[in-house]
């Protein structure tokens, strides 16, 4: 069986690989991932992930293809349209969480899988609805001392503190946190990589 290379140093990509079975190494891609503005969203993390995916495994490849496969992905939420990255400080993080207060909001995670032998690739986009709480100002102020929404998309983690904030999803709670899981066992599954269920 082909080895799995995660092209990421996200602990909670590596916890949820780790989850479903999947054994895997990390080589994290160095590519740039800054937004214009300009971007279609769903096009944005479907690029993104691709280019992370190739990065890696033209580095792999620099001495020979070895029998490996790359997983990439990229997460982003979105507001009316907009693309919300991590904050920059905690005054950026504290205007976006205020701006999710009581919103529907998308996080959208694009997913690439690519052979190190072959010219195969598969690349799937996730959208999950997520509708945050009414937030007073003062909650905002003490989940951000927590420090947890600083090096997040959007300026929350559903996974951590951030779920006392969420008041419903629509689709993947997986995606939310980064992956999702179901969709990434079918994408793996045809490059012969199973999960713990076979």
């Amino acid at each position: 069986m082909k080895q799995l290379i995660l092209a990421s140093q996200s602990p909670r990509r590596k916890m949820l690989l780790k989850q479903i079975g999947v054994s895997f190494q990390t080589y994290p891609s160095d590519i740039d991932e800054a937004i214009t503005g300009n971007e279609e969203a769903e096009d944005y993390v479907r690029f993104l992930s691709e280019r992370k995916a190739l990065s890696v495994k033209e580095h792999l490849c620099s001495n020979g293809c070895n029998s490996f496969v790359v997983l990439a992905a990229d997460t982003i939420v979105v507001l009316d349209g907009v693309i919300l990255g991590k904050p920059a400080d905690e005054s950026h993080a504290f205007d976006m969480l205020k701006k999710l207060s009581g919103n529907w909001h998308e996080v959208i995670t694009g997913v690439s899988v690519i052979d190190g032998d072959e010219e195969k690739k598969l690349t799937h986009v996730e959208t999950t609805l997520v509708k945050i709480r009414e937030l007073t100002s003062g909650e905002i102020r003490r989940y951000i001392e927590t420090k947890e929404p600083l090096d997040k998309a959007g300026a929350y983690g559903i996974q951590g503190i951030g779920a006392l904030l969420v008041e419903r999803i629509n689709g993947c709670y997986y995606n939310v946190v980064g992956l999702p899981l179901y969709s990434v066992s079918v994408m793996l599954s045809q490059f012969g990589i199973k999960t713990i269920l076979g």
